[in-house]
């Protein structure tokens, strides 16, 4: 009894010691840039690589907020993760629940069709919804880069149909009995109940557009709308590369979507797994 105590006390053991050096290679790359923006000029090139600077230059923070327009870019970024993310708030439980949980006729074909344009790469329907945008008048704003998830993201609606699926039926039943109206069973008794599902959906959608480079780089045109992800490369274009202060910025923009990650940790792993991606 007691090896076979010992034994799995050795397991447990070497699996944890797996996983650290797993997310110590995940993790390399942070602490490279981490490093990277820690150390002064002459140190940035040196053979072999040092992970830990002779000497910290911290002010290497202060002056990447010098660098770009750091706060300016900042808002913008602010505005269009912030406003993307509300739409998909908006728009994906509605469709969702209309496919799980209503039943209406073509509603099957409705969400074979959003599984194949999930599939769809994104340059496939990129001119097309360029030149549409262009013909209202809306290229040189930031429209393009929220009003979209408006209209629904078919990745998120599957999540979202997922988890209203496994949702007791008894529920909207005993509501209906008791005269609840179908929006009043959508809005007071299903939608708290996918909470998890929602913040899983918000941070995927505020991730995606906090890091989008693309999007910017097509639909923006001044510089005083850049996000920092294209104000960083702008800037870099023009001026040339400060490598350890480009670090330190990058450091600061990442560091908004970690602290959210593990605010919502727990939700976002419940949401993984009631809506079956395991």
């Amino acid at each position: 009894m007691e090896t076979s105590s010992r034994l799995k006390v050795y397991q447990k053991a070497l699996a944890h010691l797996v996983l650290i050096v797993i997310g110590l290679f995940f993790l390399s790359p942070f602490l490279w840039m981490v490093s990277t923006s820690l150390k002064a000029n002459s140190e940035l090139f040196n053979w072999p690589p040092k992970w830990i600077p002779s000497t910290w230059v911290w002010s290497n923070y202060p002056d990447a907020i010098n660098y770009i327009p750091f706060f300016k870019y900042l808002s913008n970024s602010l505005i269009i993760a912030g406003l993307a993310t509300v739409a998909v708030l908006l728009s994906c439980p509605l469709v969702a629940y209309s496919l799980a949980r209503i039943p209406w006729k073509g509603s099957k074909p409705i969400f074979g069709a959003t599984l194949i344009v999930m599939m769809m790469p994104y340059q496939v329907t990129m001119i097309p919804i360029f030149i549409t945008f262009k013909n209202i008048g809306w290229v040189g704003t930031n429209i393009p880069l929220w009003l979209p998830a408006l209209f629904g993201v078919p990745f998120y609606i599957f999540l979202l149909r997922q988890f209203f699926m496994g949702l007791p039926k008894e529920l909207e039943d005993a509501a209906r009995i008791d005269g609840a109206s179908e929006l009043r069973i959508y809005s007071r008794i299903m939608l708290p109940l996918c909470k998890p599902a929602l913040l899983t959906i918000a941070l995927f959608q505020f991730m995606g557009s906090w890091k989008d480079y693309q999007g910017p780089l097509i639909y923006l045109s001044t510089e005083s709308q850049y996000t920092l992800m294209l104000g960083m490369q702008a800037f870099k274009s023009q001026h040339g590369a400060e490598w350890q202060l480009m670090m330190a910025t990058l450091v600061m923009i990442t560091f908004p979507i970690m602290v959210l990650y593990f605010l919502v940790q727990k939700a976002f792993i419940r949401g993984i797994t009631f809506t079956g991606i395991k």
